[in-house]
């Protein structure tokens, strides 16, 4: 993803001081530039389209367009920009909605700076970036009568689950095409389907599924 080896972002958020902070906190690390910075979901999505970048950092309130419209709007775009929310909700709605709606990340703004910039370093890499507490609040909330306990139960296929666990170490279509040697409209579709036989809406709940179907085999 890295045009190169540099990752390129830009920031929506509608607090000044919050901009300026991301802005100083990219500048330590060089391996990331950011390309500029907007106040509202208006602004941002015009800058993601006409910029490119490869990551956005998004605030999920904010007034006007808030979080989750410039997320669907972004998603729905041509852009293949990664769409990490930097919020400070921790509310279990707003982080299934988030997930939901195609983000590829959720962070948290009260975590430490050099644990954000691991994290983003993490994503540019190809990981997940959740912010750790996070998760069991997820996985619970992933937890209904309908969901099935394992890949077995829901009726994957060899290539699902093996694409599934691929998911869950974080790499993108492009990279889990190079890596079975298939092309990305294929794995776009195996992640489609996959999703179905999950009840699932995101990749990210996939992988946190997945994780969490593990533990419990293991605890059994």
């Amino acid at each position: 993803m890295p045009k190169d080896d540099v990752t390129s972002l830009i920031v929506i958020d509608d607090h000044p001081l919050f901009r300026r902070g991301v802005a100083d906190l990219i500048a330590m690390e060089p391996q990331m530039e950011l390309l500029g910075a907007a106040a509202s979901g208006k602004e941002g999505l015009e800058l993601v389209l006409s910029l490119q970048p490869d990551m956005v950092l998004l605030d999920l309130n904010m007034h006007g367009m808030d979080g989750l419209a410039t997320l669907r709007a972004i998603k729905a775009s041509e852009s293949d920009s990664l769409v990490i929310m930097l919020t400070v909700s921790d509310n279990e709605e707003d982080v299934v909605a988030a997930l939901q709606d195609g983000a590829d990340g959720y962070l948290l703004k009260d975590m430490e700076p050099e644990e954000i910039l691991r994290q983003l370093a993490g994503v540019a890499q190809g990981h997940l970036a959740i912010s750790p507490r996070l998760t069991e609040l997820l996985a619970r909330a992933l937890r209904h009568e309908t969901q099935p306990r394992s890949p077995a139960e829901a009726h994957l296929t060899l290539r699902e689950d093996e694409i599934l666990q691929l998911i869950c170490t974080g790499k993108s279509n492009k990279l889990i095409a190079r890596a079975l040697d298939i092309t990305e409209g294929t794995v776009k579709v195996h992640v489609k389907n996959l999703l179905k036989k999950l009840h699932l809406r995101s990749r990210v709940e996939a992988a946190v599924w997945a994780i969490e179907s593990e533990h419990t085999k293991g605890r059994q």
